[in-house]
């Protein structure tokens, strides 16, 4: 299985206090409804020199461990439960002892093809620290009812999964997902965010939220 690892993106979201985003691109299957699609999948790994914190486990737990080096990991958090963001997740906690995190309402869709189960929950609200940097849960439902977002104010960058990509919202045609209900995490959510705010998303190239603000009503109108 290919896979590639990439180092820190500098241009795209700035070191802060030390803190900087580094990120593992890694390729597998995704597999949900009986079907199994080839997919790239963004893996985020946010820290500093001493620790980090793994934003999904995809695919690949020895591209995604190069990128951690050999940092402290405090937490593995999953921004939902779709099998190409959580198969390696149990691989990785086995490697680092870092809880993996994903949201109650994830554990459904986790379950369709993952033994065991994560070790804590995601809340709304809830905070995270690496660093000096502290990273937000925002639950954006829509993509699948556990959808998380986390929001790291102090470096303009927001982590999305699969809820906000470049040029739209991610696919809901299928389990477990709600096409009105990711519109309404997005305007609500995301877009509620500074114009400035990187957008790191689950597959494909990053954005801004200014960028994508004014497509909302053309998404809308294009539906799912």
């Amino acid at each position: 299985m290919s896979q590639r690892a990439e180092p820190s993106l500098p241009t795209i979201a700035p070191s802060h206090g030390g803190v900087r985003v580094d990120r593992a691109v890694t390729s597998g299957t995704f597999e949900l409804d009986g079907g199994s699609w080839e997919v790239d999948n963004n893996v985020w790994v946010i820290g500093d020199e001493r620790e980090c914190i793994i934003i999904d486990a995809a695919h690949d737990a020895d591209a995604i461990l190069e990128v951690v080096g050999g940092r402290t990991v405090r937490a593995i958090l999953l921004t939902h439960g779709h099998s190409d963001h959580v198969n390696v997740a149990l691989d990785l906690k086995e490697a680092t002892r870092a809880p993996v995190h994903l949201h109650p309402l994830g554990r459904v869709v986790w379950a369709l093809t993952q033994d065991g189960a994560p070790d804590a929950i995601l809340t709304d609200g809830q905070e995270f620290h690496v660093g000096d940097v502290t990273l937000r849960v925002l639950h954006t439902p829509g993509h699948s009812p556990g959808s998380c977002s986390f929001h790291a104010s102090a470096m303009h960058v927001v982590f999305t999964g699969d809820t906000l990509f470049q040029g739209g919202p991610g696919a809901t045609g299928r389990s477990f997902s709600n096409f009105d209900q990711i519109i309404h995490s997005i305007r609500t959510r995301l877009l509620t965010l500074p114009a400035g705010t990187v957008v790191l998303t689950g597959h494909g190239e990053s954005t801004t939220i200014g960028a994508e603000a004014p497509q909302l009503e053309e998404w809308i109108a294009r539906g799912h």
